[in-house]
C-alpha cells in the first residue's frame, strides 16, 4: 500500500497520508507527498487540493527511526516549501494530532480546518531542536511573534479550539474535517467563496510589538543551559527582519547547528531510549495474560493514585488492609482522588461512577482469590513479607502473579516462600508513585518471560515507563546511585567538602547534589560517612542538621563549619592528609563511577541494554536529561579516556574503580555503549 495517495474527484485533488500508526513523515511519506503535489499541480482538472490523513492522527511529525541520520531526499523543508508554493489552494484537514513536522506541513497550506479536540504543537525544543521545516518563519507570520514563541519555547500542544482563537487554524468544524474541507473546496470551485490568497503573511506586522515579544522571550531565558530556546528566538526575529526566503535559510542553519550539538544528541537518545525500554527482546511471541482484576495489599492512603490509575485503565481493583479504619481511609482517599479529577475536567461524573463500581475493599485476604495480579506493599521486615506472600499465595488463583513494591532485594527468598517462584516480581520506584516516571520490573532467575511481559503491561496500565532489571543491589537506579555516593564519599575523605561536591554536580546539571539529597531523605547508618554524622546527632533535615544546618521549617540548608570540623576529625583519625579536589575531578569521577556501575549492570544482565540505565537515571534519579544518562554521557566523553581514568583511580587501591570488561571490548572494536542497545 502506498504511503501517500492522490485521487481526483470533480476538481478536488485528495492527497492522503496513510502510514500507520501515526503517519510519521518518513522518507517514503515525504517522497509520496512530493510526487502527489507535482501531479496535482500538473493536472488541469484539479483546482483545489485537500491534504488529509488516514488513521487516528493527521501526523505526529518526524519518524523517530530517522533521528541522527542524514535525511533522505526530499527532506521535509523541501516538501513544505513545495506545498507552500502551490498556485492551487491547499486545504489541510486536521484530526487527532498535528505535531512537529505534521503541523509545519499544515502551516504551509493555504487553509487549515480541524476536527474538535485536535492537538497542535511544535515539541522540537524538548529534543534540543527547533522546527526546521519553516515553522519558525511561517508560524509568527500567521499568529504573531508572542504566541508563536509561546508555542515553540514550551513545546506544549494546544487544542484546536484554542488554536482557532490564536489564528493557527481557520476553523474548528463539527464532525469530519475532510468533509468540511470538501465543502470549502466546492464553494471555491463553484465561485461561491474565495479561499485566501497565497500572499506573504506578516507584511503588516507591528514591528514594535514583534520586537518587544522577542526581547521579552530573551529576557526570560535566564541561565538556561540548552541552546535551542535562544536559537528559536533568533529565528523568530529573523522572520521579521529578513525576506522570507532568507529567513528559511537562517532557520536551516540554526537547525543544523542544534542537530549537531551534544545536548540535542543526548535528548534524542533519551527520547528513543524511553520508547525502547518498554520493548523486551523476544516478547513479541508471548501471549497476553489477563490483567482484569488487580489486588492491592497494604498500601494505605498511598494506594489511591495506584488504584486510580488501574481503574482508569479498565481494571477492577480490590484493596486489602489490615483493619477497617485503614481500609476506610484508603477508600476515602481514592474517592477524593476521583473528585479532584472530576473537578479538573479529567473525568466526567459518569466515568467516576463507572470506575467506582470496579473497586472494592476488604480486610480478608480471601477476597484476592479471583485476582490476576496482587501487588503487595508495606510489609514490615523479611519475615513478615514472607508470611504475607505465603498467605496470599494460598488464596490466589493458579496463574496469578505476585508483585512486591520495593527495591527487590531478597526477592528470590520472598519468591521461595510461595508455591509460584516463577510468578513473583518486584516493582521499584525511586520516587513516590505520584511523582515516579519509571517503574523497574525486578526479576529473579526463575521469573518466566510471560510473567515479565505481564509486568510490563501492568506498568503501562499504571501510566509509567517499564524497565526490566535484576534485583541484585536493589535494581538499576539504586546501585548506580550508590556508586555515585561511594565515589563522592571517597572524595570527601580525600579532601573535598560535601558543599564542593554538591556545587560541582549542580554545575554539571543536577538539581540537587548527593549530600543535599541525603539530608532530605534522612541519613543512612549503613553508610560509613552518614553513620559518623548520625552519631554526632546530625541525622538530616528532619533533625535540623545533617551535612547542612537548617533553620526551623526551612527546606534548604546552609553550609556549616561544624560539619566540616567533624569531617576533618574523621580524616585525622584515619591518617588522611587532605588534598585539593577540583570541580572537574569531582565531575569526572562522578560520571566514571555511574557509567562503570551501569556497565556492570549490563554485563550481569541486570539491565537489558545500556540505554535502560540512562532511562532510569534520567527519569527519576536526577541525572540531567540533556546529558542523556550516564551511558550516553560516557559515549560523548570518549570511552578510551574514561576507561583510562577508571584504571588510574583503581591504581589508588580501591577495586570499586576496576573497569567492567565491556569497556575493553567496546574500545577494541571502536564501538560505543549505544551500539549495544537493542531495538
Amino acid at each position: 500500500m502506498d504511503a501517500v495517495t492522490l485521487k481526483g474527484d470533480r476538481g478536488i485533488g485528495w492527497i492522503t497520508i496513510d502510514s500507520p500508526p501515526v503517519n510519521a513523515l518518513s522518507a517514503p511519506v515525504r517522497k509520496g507527498l512530493a510526487e502527489a503535489l507535482d501531479r496535482a499541480a500538473a493536472d488541469p482538472a484539479i483546482r483545489v487540493v485537500i491534504l488529509g490523513a488516514a488513521g487516528r492522527v493527521f501526523s505526529a511529525g518526524a519518524d523517530i527511526r530517522e533521528f541522527g541520520a542524514p535525511a533522505a531526499s526530499p527532506d521535509l523543508p523541501t516538501v513544505a516549501a513545495q506545498l507552500a508554493a502551490m498556485e492551487k489552494p491547499v486545504i489541510a484537514a486536521l484530526h487527532g494530532a498535528a505535531l512537529g513536522g505534521g503541523l509545519e506541513l499544515a502551516l504551509a497550506a493555504r487553509v487549515r480546518v480541524a476536527a474538535p479536540g485536535t492537538e497542535l504543537g511544535l515539541p522540537e525544543v524538548s529534543l534540543g531542536l527547533l522546527p526546521g521545516a519553516g515553522g519558525t518563519q511561517r508560524l509568527p507570520r500567521l499568529i504573531g511573534a508572542k504566541a508563536a514563541l509561546g508555542l515553540m519555547l514550551s513545546g506544549l500542544p494546544v487544542a484546536a479550539e484554542r488554536a482557532e482563537a490564536m489564528g493557527l487554524v481557520d476553523a474548528v468544524v463539527e464532525g469530519d474535517a475532510e468533509a468540511a474541507a470538501e465543502k470549502l473546496a466546492r464553494a471555491h470551485i463553484d465561485g461561491i467563496a474565495e479561499l485566501p490568497t497565497a500572499a506573504e503573511r506578516g507584511e503588516n506586522a507591528d514591528v514594535a510589538v514583534w520586537l518587544a515579544a522577542v526581547a521579552e522571550a530573551r529576557g526570560g531565558l535566564g541561565r538556561g543551559r540548552l541552546p535551542a530556546p535562544a536559537r528559536i528566538i533568533d529565528c523568530v526575529e529573523a522572520a521579521l527582519l529578513l525576506p522570507e526566503d532568507e529567513g528559511h535559510v537562517f532557520e536551516q542553519t540554526a537547525y543544523a547547528d542544534l542537530a549537531a550539538a551534544p545536548e540535542s544528541a543526548a535528548l534524542r537518545h533519551v527520547f528513543l531510549a524511553e520508547r525502547r525500554a518498554g520493548h523486551l527482546p523476544g516478547a513479541g511471541d508471548i501471549g497476553p495474560r489477563a490483567l482484569d482484576r488487580i489486588g492491592l495489599v497494604g498500601f494505605g492512603n498511598a494506594g489511591a493514585a495506584v488504584a486510580a490509575a488501574l481503574l482508569s485503565s479498565g481494571s477492577a481493583v480490590t484493596m486489602i488492609e489490615g483493619d477497617t479504619e485503614t481500609l476506610g481511609a484508603a477508600l476515602a482517599e481514592v474517592a477524593a482522588h476521583h473528585d479532584k479529577a472530576v473537578q479538573s475536567g479529567r473525568l466526567s461524573a459518569a466515568q467516576r461512577e463507572a470506575e467506582w463500581d470496579r473497586i472494592e475493599g476488604s480486610v480478608d485476604l480471601r477476597e484476592l482469590e479471583r485476582s490476576d495480579v496482587v501487588i503487595v506493599s508495606g510489609a514490615e521486615g523479611k519475615a513478615e513479607a514472607r508470611r504475607l506472600l505465603a498467605e496470599i499465595d494460598r488464596v490466589l488463583r493458579p496463574g496469578g502473579i505476585l508483585a512486591v513494591m520495593g527495591d527487590g532485594r531478597g526477592l528470590a527468598e520472598l519468591a521461595g516462600a510461595t508455591g509460584r517462584p516463577d510468578a513473583v516480581l518486584a516493582l521499584t520506584t525511586a520516587q513516590p508513585f505520584g511523582k515516579a516516571r519509571v517503574i523497574e520490573v525486578g526479576v529473579t532467575g526463575e521469573t518466566t518471560a510471560e510473567v515479565v511481559a505481564a509486568g510490563f503491561r501492568l506498568v503501562r496500565r499504571l501510566g509509567r515507563i517499564a524497565v526490566r532489571s535484576g534485583v541484585a543491589g536493589g535494581g538499576i537506579g539504586r546501585r548506580v546511585d550508590h556508586a555515585l555516593r561511594h565515589a563522592m564519599d571517597m572524595l570527601v575523605a580525600a579532601g573535598a567538602s560535601p558543599y564542593e561536591i554538591d556545587r560541582a554536580l549542580a554545575e554539571w546539571g543536577y538539581s540537587r547534589g548527593p549530600y543535599q539529597l541525603a539530608d532530605e531523605a534522612g541519613l543512612d547508618d549503613g553508610n560509613w560517612l552518614d553513620a559518623a554524622f548520625i552519631a554526632a546527632g546530625r541525622g538530616g533535615r528532619a533533625s535540623g542538621k545533617g551535612y547542612y544546618a537548617y533553620a526551623e521549617g526551612a527546606r534548604l540548608g546552609r553550609e556549616d563549619s561544624d560539619a566540616l570540623s567533624l569531617i576533618a576529625m574523621m580524616r585525622e583519625a584515619r591518617g588522611i592528609q587532605a588534598r585539593p579536589v577540583g570541580m572537574r575531578e569531582i565531575q569526572r569521577r562522578a560520571l566514571a563511577a555511574m557509567a562503570n556501575e551501569g556497565a556492570r549492570a549490563f554485563e550481569e544482565g541486570a539491565a537489558v541494554r545500556p540505554s535502560d540505565v540512562d532511562v532510569v537515571m534520567v527519569a527519576d534519579h536526577g541525572f540531567p536529561r540533556w546529558r542523556g544518562g550516564p551511558m550516553c554521557a560516557a559515549d560523548q566523553a570518549g570511552l578510551l579516556a574514561l576507561r583510562n581514568d577508571l584504571r588510574s583511580y583503581a591504581d589508588e587501591g580501591d577495586s570499586f574503580w576496576q573497569p567492567a570488561e565491556v569497556w575493553d571490548e567496546l574500545i577494541k572494536y571502536g564501538r560505543r555503549f549505544a551500539d549495544l542497545d537493542e531495538d
